[in-house]
């Protein structure tokens, strides 16, 4: 009797062991997204939980109430550039992602509480930013809660929360034009000038359309075989209302496109030369 209760004890335990080590998926895993922007990255960790036949927001989320924006731990936002949102400037860092749905504006939170257990834990005072949005309904039903950034410009992009027939969009900006001023203004004083980096900076982000002009004629001065730099000095020129000079330019960049045998840029100036011609 003893021997069969000590066998019935031994495989008690080790029934007990085995189903100990059984692991089971995440019904809300976890996503890491890494975003390039500016001249940084952000960083999002969140996890994902799904519909499964459920009326989300209003019931699952209900409307009015702290949400931890996600499932399981609170959803972290970690920055390594300073960046504006919701019109505070927010500096290099880790903050959580809080939000308060409601059926025609979504109040957005950032707050310090990084050791927060999901919304326990959550203190007013330690908020960064607090503003509203307005969601979206979309015409396409997300399964699982996602989200993504969207819109990516060098100096903007969107953190956009996907679920259910809904979408909410939280801009981020960031600043770097003094940066690259900088750079650019050091780099000046050394022997080896970027004319080019600084003509691409002066059109495309300063918008200083002479001071582009400058630094890409002396780009292709150094360099009178670069096809691609002619066909953007010509750009710069149509910009400033030069049609002639552009035309010039561009024939220039033309033949030298014929050249090197680059078909992409030989009807890249045949389209522009096309359209300086309809200008006149």
């Amino acid at each position: 009797m003893k021997k069969n209760l000590t066998a019935f004890i031994l495989a008690g335990i080790f029934f007990t062991r085995a189903m100990a080590q059984v692991d089971l998926p995440s019904t809300s895993p976890s996503q890491t997204v890494k975003q390039f922007f500016g001249m940084g990255n952000i960083e999002l960790i969140y996890s994902r939980p799904n519909i499964k036949n459920r009326t989300v927001f209003g019931d699952l989320v209900p409307y009015g109430k702290l949400w931890r924006t996600g499932a399981n731990g609170a959803t972290r936002l970690t920055f390594s550039i300073p960046v504006e949102i919701g019109g505070r400037k927010i500096d290099t860092g880790s903050y959580v992602l809080y939000t308060i749905p409601a059926e025609d504006n979504w109040e957005i939170i950032l707050n310090k509480g990084i050791n927060n257990s999901g919304a326990n834990g959550y203190k007013e005072s330690e908020d960064i930013v607090h503003f509203t949005v307005p969601p979206v309904k979309t015409s396409d039903k997300t399964e699982t809660f996602t989200m993504q950034f969207a819109n990516i410009k060098p100096e903007s992009c969107d953190l956009e929360l996907l679920w259910e027939k809904r979408k909410v969009s939280i801009p981020i900006t960031t600043n770097i034009k003094d940066k690259i001023r900088r750079q650019i203004d050091a780099a000046m004083a050394t022997d080896k000038k970027p004319y080019w980096e600084a003509a691409q900076f002066y059109f495309e982000y300063d918008k200083n359309l002479t001071r582009a002009l400058e630094n890409v004629t002396k780009a292709t001065d150094e360099n009178p075989k670069a096809y691609y730099m002619f066909l953007y000095k010509a750009r710069i020129e149509k910009e400033m209302g030069k049609t002639a000079a552009a035309m010039e330019t561009s024939k220039m960049s033309l033949a030298l496109s014929k050249e090197a045998k680059n078909d992409d840029y030989v009807k890249m100036n045949e389209k522009l030369q096309k359209e300086l011609k309809r200008g006149n």
